[in-house]
């Protein structure tokens, strides 16, 4: 990869706005649309139309790409903006990097002779962000528990990326560790690391003893039935992406207390967010020689 880029970076939330500093940090030129709210950025141009997008080097769109409404995701900018006006500003064959891509945007952006190169999907971000997320959930943890990590009885279920690095950190607070999971393998990796093992499949009936359940498993996994055996005050945080791993409107109806704490690396760490962001953007243009 080239130094001293022309780096677009638009809309996207705090950790965006890090990232902006960070490649504006190694060197770069760096324009930023669609970030007003994130306030000045350092060595930054904050432009106030996509002219001249279509002379950087590489555009760099949020994660996730699309809002709520279908939208670029500005959670930082009032402005509206349809993912077609930024394309339609790209020229054919642009580096265009964005996060968690649907298949419509990238039919969109085939249309125009783009492609959407998706850093979400790719491995070094996923356990890059496994820390932040871990690290963030620990932090709500700490904040809505009425008892101390230290001594709590902690379910985490699935042993990913984020199971794995969630469990040790828990662990290490003092709390009573177990984690579940489907296949066999993690299983016994998971009693081979000293924690408690449960079958995800099987977790009905067998929640009633936790103080704090962590689902990290993107399918429904705790059901109506699953969160009837939970106890009164536990505290269930959810960490999956959409569509989620926790039936919320059977939780509201159970009174249980239930988070979903959805892109937590951006909030509880957005420098860090950043920088894994810049490190999988760095390494998909390499590939592309840029």
């Amino acid at each position: 990869m080239r130094r001293e880029l022309d780096i677009w970076v638009v809309g996207g939330d705090q950790r965006q706005a890090c990232l902006a500093e960070l490649l504006a940090a190694d060197g770069h030129g760096v324009h930023t649309f669609a970030l007003e709210r994130a306030g000045e950025l350092r060595e930054v141009a904050a432009e106030k139309s996509l002219e001249g997008l279509e002379l950087a080097d590489c555009v760099i769109l949020p994660l996730p790409a699309l809002g709520e409404d279908g939208a670029v995701n500005t959670p930082l900018s009032q402005r509206r903006l349809a993912l077609e006006e930024v394309l339609g500003r790209a020229r054919a064959g642009q580096a265009v990097c964005a996060g968690r891509v649907d298949s419509a945007s990238q039919a969109l952006a085939a249309g125009k002779g783009l492609v959407l190169h998706d850093y979400f999907a790719r491995e070094e971000l996923a356990v890059a962000n496994a820390v932040p997320t871990a690290e963030g959930a620990i932090q709500i943890a700490l904040e809505e528990l009425p008892i101390t990590l230290h001594g709590a009885k902690v379910l985490v279920v699935g042993y990913g990326r984020l199971g794995r690095a969630l469990a040790p950190r828990l662990a290490a607070l003092g709390a009573k560790v177990s984690v579940s999971a489907r296949k066999w393998e993690d299983l016994a990796w998971i009693e081979a690391a000293g924690y408690a093992a449960e079958h995800t499949g099987e977790l009905a009936g067998w929640l009633c003893g936790y103080d704090l359940v962590v689902n990290t498993v993107p399918a429904r996994v705790l059901d109506e039935e699953a969160l009837r055996d939970l106890k009164p005050g536990c505290l269930l945080i959810d960490l999956a992406s959409k569509p989620g791993g926790v039936d919320f409107e059977a939780a509201r109806a159970l009174g249980v207390r239930a988070i979903w704490a959805l892109s937590l690396p951006g909030k509880a760490a957005p420098v860090t967010a950043g920088q894994a962001v810049k490190s999988s953007v760095y390494h998909i243009l390499n590939e592309l020689g840029v």
